[in-house]
């Protein structure tokens, strides 16, 4: 399938720009604003194309007005409907106007308008009657400036469907996690208390921080990750810096917080003379009762050493859950795959296969194949000036052959143990 991307509009696109507009028209469907309005918004406002190449199969264009935002072209063409363009560049659209200082984007479309399911998707919201479609930006402009201090950012919004196969453990994640914070009303409802930190153990390149992002994203809230070995650099200290990084959160409306490789400071306590980092561990297990008085905000903790940590760690009232997330399953190493492999290999290439030579690869060890297939198959069309074919099926399997795994069979094993003498689900 033909690849399109997302970029803002150029001078050279108008040509593309009218061609959806006459297509828009064509429908008997008479757009909102006017031609002219559109034109002059396009090159003074932000503006967002979809390509294909050099062709332009999808337009956005949207005026900002004091918080507000609205949109005065959308478009998606005929032939490229229902690929996921419209989401996408709705989505580069609000990072754009974000930036500005918007908080509402906004956007009229005629009664009967095809577009409705997109914009509703997208979490737009249908106003009676008027036909009024409205959504809130996540973050505020003020807080946009405290999360490039923290280093933190808003994910794409197709982050959590991006993620192929798992499917018992998005599962766990969507009921657990994303179905209370969404709506803490309805939970409420239910006697339901909203989680407000967890932890994700399994061995290395699992998916671990895949997945917290994915929550992220599948929340709509900033996602914030913390680095240890960054903070250890402050004058500080590395419990003092920690200290500030969880109290400038505290001014976030939202906010899931990830931090990676939590033994590194949650490691237990104990021993003659104490570990260093025992006062870094007493100032975590201070923070995290704190953070889990405010609603709205979710603590990630991931480990690839889980027996390493504190055993007060994981107590509950700290944590809500203890998921582990394991290697990749048959579903989830095709969708791997099927990421990695070039679009002119794909046709032709027998994914069973892959999948059954595959198994005990984690996510990492899958991509650093496939890299290595793509740059066999590279530097043979260079030496033999045949650039025709991609890498075959024999490139990728050899490959794999030569791949160390990152996951042995002892360490999976332990984790099994793991799972039946720590998880909590």
């Amino acid at each position: 399938m033909t690849n399109w991307r997302i970029r803002d509009l150029q001078p050279t696109d108008v040509d593309g720009l009218l061609k959806l507009w006459e297509e828009y028209r064509a429908t008997g469907t008479e757009p909102v604003y006017s031609l002219s309005e559109v034109l002059a918004s396009s090159r003074v406002d932000t503006a967002i194309v979809a390509v294909v190449g050099d062709e332009v199969v999808g337009a956005t264009i949207a005026r900002a007005a004091h918080d507000q935002a609205w949109i005065v072209f959308f478009a998606v063409a005929k032939a490229w409907q229902r690929r996921g363009i419209s989401r996408a560049m709705l989505g580069a659209a609000e990072q754009r106007l974000a930036a500005l200082g918007i908080q509402r984007v906004s956007i009229l479309v005629p009664d009967g308008e095809e577009h409705v399911q997109s914009l509703t998707r997208a979490g737009y919201a249908d106003k009676r009657h008027l036909r009024y479609f409205e959504r809130q930006v996540p973050v505020s402009q003020e807080e946009l400036a405290l999360l490039r201090d923290l280093g933190g950012r808003m994910l794409a919004r197709d982050r959590w469907d991006n993620i192929g196969g798992m499917q018992q453990e998005k599962q766990i994640l969507e009921r657990r996690l994303v179905l209370p914070l969404s709506d803490p009303d309805l939970a409420q409802d239910f006697g339901v208390v909203p989680p407000r930190a967890i932890v994700l153990f399994g061995p290395p390149g699992t998916g671990k921080t895949t997945f917290a992002k994915g929550i992220a994203s599948r929340l709509e809230w900033p996602f914030v990750e913390v680095f240890p070995s960054r903070l250890a650099a402050s004058p500080k200290g590395l419990a003092g810096e920690l200290r500030e990084t969880f109290e400038k959160i505290e001014h976030l409306e939202h906010a899931v917080v990830f931090i990676d490789e939590v033994e590194e400071i949650a490691v237990k306590r104990g021993g003659e003379p104490p570990s260093p980092m025992q006062g870094v561990t007493n100032e975590l297990l201070k923070l995290i009762p704190a953070f889990r008085e405010k609603p709205g905000r979710l603590l990630i903790c991931a480990t690839n050493f889980i027996r390493a940590l504190d055993p007060a760690f994981l107590r509950h009232g700290r944590f809500d859950y203890v998921i582990p997330i394991g290697l990749p399953d048959a579903a989830a190493r095709r969708a791997i795959w099927e990421g990695f492999v070039p679009e002119k290999s794909a046709p032709e290439l027998d994914f069973d296969a892959l999948v059954q030579a595959t198994e005990g690869f984690s996510p990492a060890d899958i991509e650093f194949a496939a890299r290595s297939a793509s740059q066999t198959a590279l530097e043979r069309a260079v030496a033999t000036e045949d650039t025709s074919s991609g890498p075959t099926l024999d490139d990728f399997l050899t490959a794999t052959a030569q791949t160390r795994t990152t996951v042995s069979a002892e360490v999976n094993a332990e984790f099994e143990e793991d799972i039946e003498e720590i998880a909590r689900l």
